[in-house]
């Protein structure tokens, strides 16, 4: 099962541009779920409950829902924050680019730079994540259900909107397509993570894939929703 995850909990990166009351709401979200990912890691998913989690981060059990709605919000909650990426790649490619094309230059650029949502990284936290993911059914059946069911409805319905056509069919295929050659090579890759091999390795292998991984849908979508140059 191929899951996405960025470790930010947030679309802010540089904490120390922003100010220190957003900047503590941050920082208390990522000291609980790291605190939960490392006591899901140790004991298993199921076997830990949201009153140890909030002890281990010193905060109260109403603050950790607060900040994670549900127990499963703990591990999916920041890996959900790229369920529309594909979606904004699409939107916002450039003019007379193809879907493709756009969609293969951003995973590139992103196994590029050892994004965890390529599945290419072996921080340990990133890999502890990917473990529970794959190891826990609750947690697998989300991952399924929203960057499989939930995706592939968000990519679809950009795509026919992008499309002069409209064709409804073709917007549905286009989206499956670009979605399972996304979870292939994602899910590939975190399998050569667990199984020990190193991200900066296993790079250059990882990128051949997938140019070859987009080239087969290429040939068969070939300039779908290139727009006008």
């Amino acid at each position: 099962m191929a899951t996405h995850h960025g470790m930010d909990l947030g679309p802010h990166r540089d904490l120390d541009a922003l100010p220190l009351r957003e900047r503590k709401k941050i920082q208390t979200g990522i000291r609980i779920f790291r605190a939960a990912i490392g006591l899901f890691a140790e004991r298993g998913f199921d076997q830990v409950s949201v009153a140890e989690i909030a002890a281990a981060a010193e905060v109260s059990k109403m603050t950790v829902f607060n900040y994670f709605p549900t127990k499963e919000d703990l591990v999916m909650g920041p890996m959900e924050q790229h369920l529309d990426e594909p979606v904004r790649v699409v939107r916002d490619r450039a003019p007379g680019a193809s879907a493709v094309t756009a969609l293969r230059d951003h995973f590139l650029a992103a196994l590029e730079r050892l994004d965890p949502a390529t599945g290419l990284n072996d921080d340990t936290v990133v890999l502890e994540v990917v473990r529970l993911v794959h190891g826990t059914p609750a947690l697998a059946m989300r991952a399924a259900a929203g960057f499989g069911r939930q995706a592939q409805t968000l990519l679809t319905a950009e795509l026919l909107a992008q499309d002069p056509a409209h064709d409804e069919l073709t917007a549905q295929v286009a989206g499956a397509q670009l979605l399972a050659v996304r979870l292939t090579l994602t899910t590939e890759n975190q399998l050569r993570m667990l199984a020990g091999e190193r991200a900066a390795e296993a790079l250059p292998a990882a990128l051949d894939r997938a140019r070859r991984a987009f080239a087969l849908v290429e040939r068969g979508l070939g300039d779908y929703c290139a727009g006008t140059a």
